[in-house]
């Protein structure tokens, strides 16, 4: 496989996408010819600053080449850490790329406004003689069980909550509630408070209640989230941004408190489960949710949006519909992965079906042990193996659970079982290192609501 001049070589290769260029083998093939120093860092919330020392070739031969391998790198950054400036050193004719892609009308306009919007900040790249040093502020949280606790977990089809007394979970409920599709922040507000009062009815006192919500969470707040996808931007400023500190501290005044995204308080969960830490959590359902507990335990305050960090190199890769980018995680690990390589395997789903439908008959072909749907779930596990290394590089992650529907049943033990194997083919030097699993019966008794009731720390 070639690209801008870049050979890159393969043994496992998905047998339904056999073009499939995984991005690190990419930069590992560029980086081998690259001589001349640049460095990337990007600023996010608190002065905290993700930074990268690497190289390029420097060349007008290979400035294409030169360019598409920092722009991936800053993409990436971005969505796994987030931020609103980039800091470009060693080389002024990549910082003037950068700037003519992430802008208004640029290729990558997505990204720039949606990152200004999050951080309420205006997104910038600029040129500067060293890029400053990483600084990150992760902070301890989960584990705590002592005290009357609520965990209250955000679905996009249902909302759970738990009452937990000293870690154990005395009453917990799920309700079916539908907020993608309601405009009215006060529907939400009130499904939100109905849920906590329903919980404290169920223990003497509420010392603290920690939230677990698909999103973008800054110092508690949703910067960002699909579950309240229909409400307009002046009731979201107005209402939403601070919906659950509301809805806590009206229900039970100063309480301690936590509003985290759902994927770090299942890679949370995970670490309670394995009761070990470093751990990275990806989630295969209607997208990838990805969450991270570090090597001390302690949720780092990233993004950690890995479906849409890049993980394909090759120029054909399938375009994500809502970030108009190409070989991003979305369309490989999740539902729209399976929905993507069916009709390859010669299986015709029903155009009229959702995805979830669409999804559920190829896990029903996989279920009778079809050829055809094989070759899906395998494709997937050699996309997964490659993308696992990569993983690694970015995290050093010791442990990575396996969540999601496209998880489930066949279909998931094929996956893992293929990604295994790739990693030991392709990246031997990382046996023993990165450990990917499927969750067992410990995991499930720890539970999202009941991990998102021991995040707030009570004083």
């Amino acid at each position: 496989m070639n690209r801008f001049g870049i050979n890159v070589e393969l043994k496992n290769t998905p047998v339904l996408d056999p073009d499939f260029m995984p991005l690190m083998r990419f930069n590992r093939a560029f980086l081998a010819g690259a001589k001349k120093p640049v460095g990337i860092a990007v600023e996010r919330a608190g002065g905290q600053m993700a930074s990268c020392r690497t190289f390029i070739h420097g060349t007008p031969e290979m400035a294409e080449a030169d360019h598409y391998y920092i722009e991936r790198i800053v993409k990436t950054i971005l969505w796994m850490k987030g931020g609103f400036k980039v800091y470009v050193s060693g080389d002024e004719g990549v910082c003037k790329y950068l700037q003519s892609v992430y802008c208004a009308g640029g290729q990558q306009e997505f990204d720039w406004d949606y990152m200004a919007n999050v951080f309420e900040h205006p997104f910038e790249v600029v040129l500067v003689d060293e890029i400053p040093e990483a600084k990150d502020a992760p902070k301890s949280m989960g584990g705590h069980l002592k005290g009357c606790r609520i965990g209250f977990d955000a679905g996009g089809s249902d909302r759970k909550v738990s009452a937990v007394i000293d870690g154990e979970t005395v009453y917990s409920e799920e309700v079916v509630w539908f907020p993608k599709i309601n405009a009215d922040p006060d529907y939400h507000y009130d499904g939100i408070v109905a849920a906590l009062k329903s919980a404290a009815e169920h223990m003497p006192r509420v010392d603290a209640v920690g939230v677990s919500s698909a999103g973008v969470f800054i110092d508690n707040r949703t910067m960002n989230a699909s579950l309240f996808l229909k409400v307009p931007k002046d009731l979201y400023d107005k209402k939403v941004k601070d919906i659950y500190i509301r809805a806590i501290t009206d229900t039970f005044g100063d309480v301690p408190y936590s509003v985290i995204n759902d994927g770090d308080v299942s890679a949370l969960a995970g670490a309670m489960s394995l009761d070990d830490c470093s751990v990275l959590g990806i989630a295969m359902g209607t997208s990838e949710a990805v969450g991270y507990v570090d090597e001390a335990g302690r949720i780092t305050g990233w993004l950690n949006e890995l479906a849409f960090v890049p993980v394909d190199a090759q120029p054909e890769a399938m375009r994500d519909e809502w970030s108009g980018d190409i070989g991003c995680g979305v369309k490989y690990f999740s539902q729209d992965g399976v929905i993507k390589l069916a009709p390859r395997a010669g299986i015709e789903l029903d155009e009229s079906a959702s995805p979830a439908e669409k999804l559920k008959a190829v896990q029903a072909l996989m279920a009778e042990d079809d050829p055809r749907a094989a070759k899906v779930y395998a494709s997937i596990g050699v996309y997964l193996g490659h993308t696992l290394a990569y993983y690694y590089e970015l995290y050093g992650c010791r442990h990575v659970l396996l969540l999601g529907r496209v998880m489930s049943g066949k279909g998931g033990d094929l996956i893992l079982d293929t990604a295994q194997k790739v990693l030991a083919d392709e990246y031997p030097e990382l046996t023993g290192k990165i450990v990917p699993e499927l969750p067992d019966e410990k995991f499930r008794r720890v539970g999202q609501s009941m991990a998102a009731a021991s995040l707030p720390e009570i004083k």
